[in-house]
């Protein structure tokens, strides 16, 4: 059985449901995707060139995928604009849906976005502080700097987190369940191709453990998006998780460029790191076993 509120979330998604329909509209919001990432990375290049010199748009370019500088990691935040824009033309071109039938009512989604706040922000804090014990990451941004772009670098990771909650648990979750009844295309389909989005070469061996991590959160966030009929609670989650793990303590072959600390244990050591990931995967469950108590009084 489904969550009544999920249910009412899928009001107009129910409207135009085929199959054809949500294909077509994986392909535009691709096609927009695309052309929006072309002209940030074109203006990107063009403030490079202007800030220094031509020879440097290709190196800056070409790392840009384990963002080290604070200009990558925001450029590389802001490319998500495109997946932002091309869910909500998806919806609104193939299924003449507004932005608040993928979104949740205001009301539900700001309760689950603040609700995940407050629980997340503590437990990954606290879980952040701990392994700090045991390895003190190294210095990265200075504190100045990190604060003078805090604003920016808030807006775009809500952005990015925005964008991708919006795609998997918005208009393709959502329309998924619109047409099929089965659970584990709806439910389980798209938190699998959340999980094969973080795909890393970089983790090496622990690649396994990175890609469990996504699943557990693509499954959790599902959840939450059932339980409370909004993506509220789930972009919460998401903003708190990747608040901690790109703001306050990266770790080093990942995007590190806007944080404060960087653990210089490789992201694909096996040992110390194996078990940070081991440990972050139950943390995440234990979250969302406090999140589904908050949001079901």
């Amino acid at each position: 059985m489904r969550h009544p509120e999920f249910e009412a979330m899928l009001h107009d998604a129910r409207l135009y449901p085929r199959i054809w329909r949500i294909v077509a509209g994986l392909l535009l919001l691709i096609i927009v995707y695309v052309g929006c990432t072309a002209i940030v990375l074109g203006i990107t290049a063009a403030l490079v060139a202007g800030a220094g010199s031509v020879y440097e748009i290709l190196p800056f370019l070409t790392t840009l995928a384990i963002a080290a500088t604070p200009g990558q990691v925001l450029a590389l935040l802001l490319t998500f604009s495109g997946m932002f824009i091309g869910a909500l033309v998806a919806a609104a071109a193939l299924h003449f849906r507004g932005p608040e039938s993928l979104f949740g009512p205001w009301s539900e989604w700001r309760r689950g976005f603040l609700a995940a706040l407050a629980v997340a922000l503590p437990v990954l804090g606290l879980l952040t502080a701990i392994g700090w014990l045991f390895d003190a990451p190294a210095p990265n941004l200075d504190a100045a700097t990190w604060a003078m772009l805090l604003p920016l670098s808030l807006s775009l990771l809500l952005l990015q987190t925005g964008s991708e909650e919006l795609v998997f648990r918005g208009y393709l979750m959502q329309q998924l369940a619109a047409r099929f009844r089965a659970r584990w295309i709806w439910f389980w389909l798209p938190a699998i191709l959340f999980a094969l989005l973080h795909w890393s070469p970089e983790a090496g061996a622990n690649l396994p453990l990175v890609l469990l991590s996504a699943l557990t959160f693509g499954l959790i966030a599902a959840d939450l998006t059932e339980r409370t009929g909004s993506l509220g609670a789930a972009m919460g989650l998401h903003f708190a998780n990747n608040f901690i793990a790109l703001l306050v303590v990266s770790i080093e072959d990942t995007i590190t460029g806007l944080a404060l600390y960087v653990s210089d244990v490789p992201i694909g050591e096996t040992g110390v790191q194996s078990l940070g990931i081991g440990v972050s995967i139950v943390v995440l469950v234990g979250i969302w076993a406090i999140l589904r108590r908050v949001l079901d009084r």
